[in-house]
């Protein structure tokens, strides 16, 4: 390790990782954008997922406006310490990705449309970036919230990898596992590009689709 500590782009360990924090982050109660609820409970036939596709600005925005989405959220998931700022996070010592909690309506929409929007959305491909945003909190992740979700996550993959290897891109890095844990991120976060709407977004496919 370096006197600043490691790369940004090399995975902390936990016994590197920064403290724990005592309370997590207050957030709205409402989506500025979907006028619903933003955290879980929700209604009966939501499923939920957790998407990493780089700065989580753009790819929250991607999910809300996909049919059948009934609410999203950006936050923090896949590292180790407990309530994370976005500070703690950007100094790639939380092992967290910045990510997008889907909520989304199994009568008007399905988990095999998120894949297909997750892989088309972005560069699967970057490991500890995506674009020009540099670090492990930018790496392409899929948290699910149950075995089937990750057994049509990893089919995706080896579906899209396919398509991907034809076209001369490398091996998807994407990190695919159940969820442990989600960390809401600050409320100026939330729906920041319908709040921002000239707002940074460095979202960007390979221009591929998804079988």
């Amino acid at each position: 390790m370096s006197l600043w500590g490691p790369s940004k782009t090399v995975m902390v360990t936990a016994s590197e990782a920064l403290p724990d924090r005592d309370r997590e982050v207050a957030t709205p109660e409402r989506h500025a954008v979907l006028g619903t609820h933003l955290k879980p409970p929700f209604p009966a036939g939501v499923e939920v997922a957790v998407f990493g596709m780089g700065c989580f600005w753009g790819a929250e925005k991607l999910f809300w406006t996909a049919p059948g989405v009934y609410s999203t959220s950006v936050g923090y998931a896949g590292g180790f310490t407990v309530n994370p700022s976005y500070e703690d996070v950007c100094t790639a010592r939380t092992g967290h990705a910045e990510v997008v909690m889907v909520a989304f309506a199994s009568d008007e929409t399905d988990f095999d449309a998120m894949l297909r929007r997750f892989w088309e959305g972005h560069n699967p491909t970057q490991g500890m970036r995506q674009g020009n945003d540099i670090g492990t909190q930018y790496r392409s992740v899929i948290h699910v919230a149950s075995d089937r979700q990750l057994s049509e996550a990893e089919a995706s993959r080896d579906a899209f990898q396919a398509v991907l290897t034809q076209a001369g891109f490398g091996t998807v890095t994407t990190e695919i596992c159940r969820l442990a844990a989600f960390y809401w991120a600050e409320p100026y976060h939330q729906q920041y590009l319908a709040k921002n709407p000239n707002g940074y977004c460095g979202l960007g496919g390979t221009g591929l689709r998804c079988r």
